[in-house]
Protein backbone atom coordinates (compact mmCIF):
# COMPACT_ATOMS: atom_id res chain seq x y z
CA UNK A 1 0.00 0.00 0.00
CA UNK A 2 1.14 3.42 -0.92
CA UNK A 3 2.28 5.91 1.95
CA UNK A 4 -0.10 8.10 3.13
CA UNK A 5 0.49 11.88 3.29
CA UNK A 6 0.11 12.70 7.03
CA UNK A 7 -0.96 16.47 6.55
CA UNK A 8 -3.62 15.07 3.72
CA UNK A 9 -5.12 13.06 5.97
CA UNK A 10 -5.87 15.51 8.75
CA UNK A 11 -6.97 17.73 6.34
CA UNK A 12 -9.67 15.04 5.25
CA UNK A 13 -10.07 14.29 9.14
CA UNK A 14 -11.22 18.05 9.59
CA UNK A 15 -13.56 17.68 6.63
CA UNK A 16 -15.48 14.66 7.20
CA UNK A 17 -15.89 16.17 10.93
CA UNK A 18 -18.81 18.35 9.06
CA UNK A 19 -20.49 14.92 8.11
CA UNK A 20 -21.68 14.75 11.27
CA UNK A 21 -24.94 16.93 12.38
CA UNK A 22 -22.88 20.28 13.10
CA UNK A 23 -23.07 22.88 10.72
CA UNK A 24 -19.89 24.87 11.93
CA UNK A 25 -17.22 23.77 14.65
CA UNK A 26 -14.57 26.35 16.31
CA UNK A 27 -10.74 25.84 16.04
CA UNK A 28 -11.17 24.46 19.66
CA UNK A 29 -13.63 21.76 19.17
CA UNK A 30 -11.81 20.52 15.58
CA UNK A 31 -8.85 20.49 17.97
CA UNK A 32 -10.25 17.94 20.73
CA UNK A 33 -11.73 15.97 18.57
CA UNK A 34 -8.77 15.22 16.53
CA UNK A 35 -6.20 15.67 19.33
CA UNK A 36 -4.28 17.84 17.06
CA UNK A 37 -1.71 19.98 18.36
CA UNK A 38 -2.82 23.70 18.05
CA UNK A 39 0.03 24.96 15.75
CA UNK A 40 -1.06 22.05 13.08
CA UNK A 41 -5.09 22.93 13.55
CA UNK A 42 -4.47 26.40 12.70
CA UNK A 43 -2.15 25.89 9.75
CA UNK A 44 -4.26 23.16 8.05
CA UNK A 45 -7.49 25.12 8.72
CA UNK A 46 -6.06 28.54 6.96
CA UNK A 47 -4.58 26.47 4.01
CA UNK A 48 -8.51 24.88 3.56
CA UNK A 49 -9.74 28.03 4.16
CA UNK A 50 -7.10 29.95 1.66
CA UNK A 51 -8.46 26.75 -0.74
CA UNK A 52 -12.36 27.40 -0.33
CA UNK A 53 -12.88 24.00 1.42
CA UNK A 54 -13.41 25.90 4.55
CA UNK A 55 -14.81 29.08 5.27
CA UNK A 56 -14.63 31.42 8.60
CA UNK A 57 -18.11 32.37 9.76
CA UNK A 58 -19.74 35.51 9.61
CA UNK A 59 -18.24 37.72 12.88
CA UNK A 60 -16.24 35.02 13.78
CA UNK A 61 -12.76 34.21 12.98
CA UNK A 62 -12.66 30.91 15.04
CA UNK A 63 -15.65 29.50 13.62
CA UNK A 64 -15.69 27.66 10.82
CA UNK A 65 -18.00 25.77 8.17
CA UNK A 66 -18.06 24.24 4.89
CA UNK A 67 -16.33 26.18 2.08
CA UNK A 68 -18.03 26.40 -1.57
CA UNK A 69 -15.39 24.51 -3.05
CA UNK A 70 -16.87 21.65 -1.34
CA UNK A 71 -19.90 22.31 -2.82
CA UNK A 72 -18.43 22.66 -6.55
CA UNK A 73 -16.74 19.34 -5.94
CA UNK A 74 -19.27 17.54 -5.18
CA UNK A 75 -22.00 18.91 -8.02
CA UNK A 76 -19.02 17.72 -10.56
CA UNK A 77 -19.15 14.00 -8.81
CA UNK A 78 -22.86 13.89 -9.05
CA UNK A 79 -22.97 15.05 -12.59
CA UNK A 80 -20.15 12.34 -13.35
CA UNK A 81 -22.62 9.88 -12.15
CA UNK A 82 -25.56 11.01 -13.80
CA UNK A 83 -23.84 11.27 -17.29
CA UNK A 84 -22.28 7.37 -16.63
CA UNK A 85 -25.63 6.81 -16.17
CA UNK A 86 -27.84 8.42 -18.97
CA UNK A 87 -24.34 7.28 -21.75
CA UNK A 88 -25.11 3.60 -19.97
CA UNK A 89 -28.90 3.97 -21.38
CA UNK A 90 -28.69 5.96 -24.54
CA UNK A 91 -26.13 3.37 -25.68
CA UNK A 92 -28.67 0.75 -24.93
CA UNK A 93 -30.89 1.68 -27.06
CA UNK A 94 -28.65 2.42 -29.78
CA UNK A 95 -27.08 -0.95 -29.35
CA UNK A 96 -30.95 -2.48 -29.53
CA UNK A 97 -31.21 -0.82 -32.60
CA UNK A 98 -27.80 -2.46 -34.72
CA UNK A 99 -27.07 -4.78 -32.68
CA UNK A 100 -23.27 -3.63 -32.87
CA UNK A 101 -20.82 -2.35 -30.05
CA UNK A 102 -21.68 1.18 -28.85
CA UNK A 103 -19.25 3.37 -26.89
CA UNK A 104 -18.98 6.67 -25.23
CA UNK A 105 -15.77 8.32 -24.71
CA UNK A 106 -14.37 11.36 -23.26
CA UNK A 107 -10.98 12.90 -23.74
CA UNK A 108 -7.81 12.95 -21.47
CA UNK A 109 -5.30 14.72 -23.16
CA UNK A 110 -4.54 12.87 -25.87
CA UNK A 111 -6.13 9.59 -25.40
CA UNK A 112 -9.44 9.00 -24.95
CA UNK A 113 -11.24 6.80 -21.87
CA UNK A 114 -14.12 5.03 -22.37
CA UNK A 115 -16.51 5.76 -19.79
CA UNK A 116 -19.62 3.55 -21.15
CA UNK A 117 -19.77 0.28 -23.21
CA UNK A 118 -23.37 -1.82 -24.29
CA UNK A 119 -21.76 -5.13 -26.32
CA UNK A 120 -23.26 -6.58 -29.81
CA UNK A 121 -24.80 -9.99 -28.86
CA UNK A 122 -23.57 -11.30 -31.85
CA UNK A 123 -21.03 -14.17 -31.58
CA UNK A 124 -18.67 -11.95 -33.65
CA UNK A 125 -18.08 -8.69 -31.75
CA UNK A 126 -15.34 -6.30 -29.98
CA UNK A 127 -13.42 -7.08 -26.83
CA UNK A 128 -13.05 -3.77 -25.08
CA UNK A 129 -13.92 -2.43 -21.64
CA UNK A 130 -14.85 0.91 -19.49
CA UNK A 131 -12.11 2.47 -18.68
CA UNK A 132 -9.99 2.08 -21.42
CA UNK A 133 -7.24 4.29 -22.83
CA UNK A 134 -6.75 4.49 -26.50
CA UNK A 135 -4.34 7.38 -28.53
CA UNK A 136 -7.55 10.08 -29.28
CA UNK A 137 -6.19 10.04 -33.40
CA UNK A 138 -6.56 6.20 -33.55
CA UNK A 139 -10.39 6.66 -33.05
CA UNK A 140 -13.14 7.73 -34.00
CA UNK A 141 -14.57 9.10 -31.08
CA UNK A 142 -10.99 10.66 -30.27
CA UNK A 143 -11.08 12.47 -33.93
CA UNK A 144 -14.80 13.58 -33.10
CA UNK A 145 -13.00 14.66 -29.20
CA UNK A 146 -10.06 16.29 -30.81
CA UNK A 147 -12.15 18.07 -33.57
CA UNK A 148 -13.92 19.61 -30.51
CA UNK A 149 -11.03 21.45 -29.47
CA UNK A 150 -10.13 25.03 -29.74
CA UNK A 151 -7.31 25.36 -32.21
CA UNK A 152 -4.66 26.70 -30.10
CA UNK A 153 -5.25 23.69 -27.37
CA UNK A 154 -5.36 21.37 -30.31
CA UNK A 155 -1.61 22.99 -30.98
CA UNK A 156 -0.53 22.95 -27.36
CA UNK A 157 -1.82 18.64 -27.34
CA UNK A 158 0.20 18.01 -30.62
CA UNK A 159 3.25 20.39 -30.15
CA UNK A 160 6.33 17.70 -30.16
CA UNK A 161 4.16 14.71 -30.02
CA UNK A 162 5.16 11.50 -32.25
CA UNK A 163 1.94 9.75 -33.60
CA UNK A 164 3.03 6.56 -32.49
CA UNK A 165 0.58 3.89 -34.85
CA UNK A 166 -1.37 1.18 -33.40
CA UNK A 167 -1.47 -0.60 -37.05
CA UNK A 168 -0.40 -0.29 -40.50
CA UNK A 169 -3.71 1.90 -41.28
CA UNK A 170 -3.14 4.46 -38.12
CA UNK A 171 -2.83 8.27 -38.97
CA UNK A 172 0.87 9.06 -38.55
CA UNK A 173 1.08 12.32 -39.91
CA UNK A 174 -0.23 15.64 -37.87
CA UNK A 175 -0.97 17.66 -41.35
CA UNK A 176 -3.08 14.49 -41.86
CA UNK A 177 -4.70 14.55 -38.91
CA UNK A 178 -5.56 18.21 -38.92
CA UNK A 179 -6.89 17.55 -42.88
CA UNK A 180 -9.40 14.66 -40.82
CA UNK A 181 -10.56 17.13 -37.95
CA UNK A 182 -11.36 19.85 -40.57
CA UNK A 183 -13.87 17.56 -42.04
CA UNK A 184 -14.76 16.50 -38.92
CA UNK A 185 -16.02 19.76 -37.65
CA UNK A 186 -17.79 20.64 -40.90
CA UNK A 187 -19.62 17.01 -40.81
CA UNK A 188 -20.33 16.14 -37.40
CA UNK A 189 -19.54 12.74 -38.10
CA UNK A 190 -15.60 11.18 -37.77
CA UNK A 191 -14.98 7.51 -39.04
CA UNK A 192 -11.83 5.02 -38.52
CA UNK A 193 -10.99 1.69 -39.80
CA UNK A 194 -8.47 -0.38 -38.71
CA UNK A 195 -6.58 2.34 -37.55
CA UNK A 196 -6.73 1.16 -33.71
CA UNK A 197 -8.13 -2.10 -34.75
CA UNK A 198 -6.87 -3.88 -37.96
CA UNK A 199 -10.11 -5.95 -37.18
CA UNK A 200 -12.67 -3.22 -36.49
CA UNK A 201 -14.03 0.45 -37.69
CA UNK A 202 -16.59 2.37 -36.33
CA UNK A 203 -18.19 5.97 -36.79
CA UNK A 204 -18.86 8.20 -34.06
CA UNK A 205 -20.39 11.87 -33.54
CA UNK A 206 -20.21 13.64 -30.49
CA UNK A 207 -22.30 14.82 -27.10
CA UNK A 208 -22.93 18.48 -26.54
CA UNK A 209 -23.43 19.73 -23.32
CA UNK A 210 -25.29 22.85 -22.54
CA UNK A 211 -22.45 25.13 -23.24
CA UNK A 212 -22.36 23.73 -26.92
CA UNK A 213 -18.95 22.35 -26.12
CA UNK A 214 -18.14 18.47 -27.34
CA UNK A 215 -17.77 17.35 -24.29
CA UNK A 216 -17.95 13.33 -24.83
CA UNK A 217 -17.80 11.14 -28.06
CA UNK A 218 -20.13 8.28 -29.11
CA UNK A 219 -19.41 5.89 -31.07
CA UNK A 220 -20.95 2.39 -33.39
CA UNK A 221 -17.93 -0.20 -33.62
CA UNK A 222 -18.34 -3.18 -36.03
CA UNK A 223 -16.15 -5.70 -36.86
CA UNK A 224 -14.35 -5.48 -40.62
CA UNK A 225 -16.62 -8.83 -41.76
CA UNK A 226 -19.23 -6.94 -41.19
CA UNK A 227 -18.54 -3.88 -43.05
CA UNK A 228 -20.67 -3.28 -45.91
CA UNK A 229 -21.14 0.09 -48.08
CA UNK A 230 -25.16 -0.31 -47.39
CA UNK A 231 -24.46 0.02 -43.65
CA UNK A 232 -22.46 2.47 -43.19
CA UNK A 233 -25.12 5.32 -44.10
CA UNK A 234 -27.52 3.73 -41.25
CA UNK A 235 -24.91 3.61 -38.61
CA UNK A 236 -24.27 7.02 -39.22
CA UNK A 237 -28.03 7.69 -38.98
CA UNK A 238 -27.92 5.45 -35.42
CA UNK A 239 -24.97 6.79 -34.00
CA UNK A 240 -25.94 10.63 -34.70
CA UNK A 241 -29.39 9.98 -33.22
CA UNK A 242 -27.52 8.45 -30.13
CA UNK A 243 -25.34 11.29 -29.50
CA UNK A 244 -28.43 13.29 -30.18
CA UNK A 245 -30.42 11.99 -27.23
CA UNK A 246 -27.58 11.84 -24.92
CA UNK A 247 -26.55 15.74 -25.63
CA UNK A 248 -30.67 16.23 -24.60
CA UNK A 249 -30.44 14.75 -21.73
CA UNK A 250 -27.37 16.51 -20.56
CA UNK A 251 -29.05 20.00 -21.54
CA UNK A 252 -27.14 20.31 -24.90
CA UNK A 253 -28.28 21.62 -28.49
CA UNK A 254 -26.70 19.08 -30.95
CA UNK A 255 -25.03 20.90 -33.82
CA UNK A 256 -27.29 20.95 -37.17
Amino acid sequence: MPRMVPAVLRAADILELFLGREVSLTATEIVERLQLPRSTAHELLATLVARNFLSRQSGEENVYRLGPRVLELGSRYQQTLEFATEADAVARQVAAKCDETVHVAILDGLEVVYVSKIDSTRSVRLISEVGRRLPAYCTGVGKVLLAGLAREKLNELLKGRKLVPLTDRSITSRTELRRQLDEVRRTGIAYECGESNPEAGCVAAPVVDSSGKWVAAMSISIPTSRHTDDAWPRWEKLVREGATELSRRLGGTYPE
